[in-house]
């Protein structure tokens, strides 16, 4: 994906929609460990391309995986047991 969004911003990267599950776990797991780096050093237009490509990855992880396990504790209602 060498395109431009709605901006005229130069995206890159595979359009999600195009990874195999695996590939896609991949750059989930790549993106999360970058996050916090982009987030308290990089500049403005770097967190906000990282903001847009974690967006774009993990809305197509939901869309593939709609009924994804959800643990108990990570819910209001199992949060407030804990307490």
């Amino acid at each position: 994906m060498d395109e431009h969004d709605e901006r005229g911003i130069a995206m890159t990267g595979v359009d999600p929609d195009r990874l195999d599950d695996q590939q896609l776990m991949k750059e989930l797991e790549t993106i999360h460990r970058t996050r916090h780096d982009t987030l308290l050093y990089g500049s403005n237009d770097a967190l906000r391309a990282h903001n847009e490509r974690m967006a774009q990855l993990e809305g197509e992880y939901l869309r593939r995986n709609p009924r994804r396990p959800v643990a108990a504790g990570r819910t209001r209602e199992g949060a407030r047991e804990r307490g």
